[in-house]
């Protein structure tokens, strides 16, 4: 699932559009990528019902790679080369692909798809207590710990936390939390070593999910025993969710990001949870109560605070 601040896995340094690709206006497109990622979390809770959540996790990340490979052949784009290149790559597989994927689909198994969701937009939160830690030159400001902290409290308040956490599964919901981590602590990885790594963003992440599928590949054949059939609806979702929401959403985020610049494309964080909400309310059914909408309004408040950057004239 995004742009350095958000939920998806794109290693790179430099975003071009490619030539002849603005077939529909940016907004369009932003609405859509909003809608793809914010089903995904759906497209999740449907595959668990057929599937283990390891064979979630690899059936997704196969479909994105397949994806974006045959984008490679059509554009006759190389992979990237060079071990130390390719070592890296494993490492961000696992932190941006392998993991939260496979994290997202056990807590999917006892919380609502709505609640992973919103799990997922504190992201941003995490991004930032991360990278006031390894990143030096992101400079705490007033703005950012307020943020930082209302963040949390909608959080809380998702939860529940003022009733006990009654009616909310802890290891669920907790899993998804650790999957929204996963992303940050990937991305300062990512900062840090694939920086200026030659290769087109299709390129390295084609070959980012090549390497995690070949991970859950190995995993699921240590952990989960094979699937004992293809369901039609689990199958189709998890194909929609890798075809979909890990490949072409992908590329249409280089697009955004390639026209209108990172920080208007990365705004599509805050739209997920809406969708996801309302996809697994009308959907799927699931209950929703009004600490939901209301955490979640100030989870992506917090989050919003946390990506502000000082004005010209300094910040509070």
């Amino acid at each position: 699932m995004s742009a350095p601040a958000t939920t998806r896995s794109v290693p790179t340094t430099t975003l071009s559009p490619a030539p002849g690709t603005r077939t529909l206006d940016w907004r369009v497109r932003f609405a859509v990528l909003s809608v793809i990622w914010g089903f995904s979390f759906l497209l999740i809770k449907v595959g668990t019902d057929g599937y283990a959540p390891f064979h979630v996790a690899f059936g997704r990340v196969l479909c994105g790679a397949l994806a974006l490979l045959a984008v490679l052949l059509v554009r006759r784009e190389p992979l990237p080369r060079g071990r130390r290149t390719w070592a890296h790559l494993t490492v961000s597989a696992l932190l941006l692909n392998t993991a939260p994927f496979s994290l997202f689909a056990f807590a999917e198994q006892s919380i609502p798809s709505s609640l992973a969701g919103i799990c997922n937009a504190t992201s941003p939160l995490w991004g930032m207590v991360l990278s006031l830690v390894a990143l030096s030159e992101d400079r705490p400001t007033r703005r950012r710990f307020a943020g930082l902290g209302l963040g949390f409290l909608g959080v809380l308040t998702v939860l529940g936390a003022w009733q006990g956490f009654s009616g909310v599964d802890a290891r669920g919901a907790a899993l998804a939390l650790l999957a929204s981590l996963c992303y940050p602590i990937g991305w300062i990885y990512v900062r840090r070593t694939l920086a200026g790594t030659p290769g087109s963003p299709v390129a390295m992440t084609g070959a980012q999910l090549m390497v995690s599928a070949l991970q859950l590949l190995v995993v699921s054949a240590l952990f989960t025993s094979a699937p004992s059939g293809f369901p039609l609806w689990p199958t189709l979702a998890v194909v929609a969710l890798g075809a979909l929401g890990t490949g072409t959403a992908l590329q249409m985020q280089y697009g955004l990001v390639a026209e209108v610049g990172p920080t208007t494309a990365q705004m599509v964080t805050y739209f997920v949870p809406v969708i996801a909400t309302t996809a697994g309310v009308l959907v799927l059914g699931e209950q929703l109560h009004w600490n939901t909408p209301v955490g979640a309004a100030i989870v992506l408040a917090g989050a919003a605070l946390t990506q502000a950057r000082p004005s010209v004239r300094g910040s509070a």
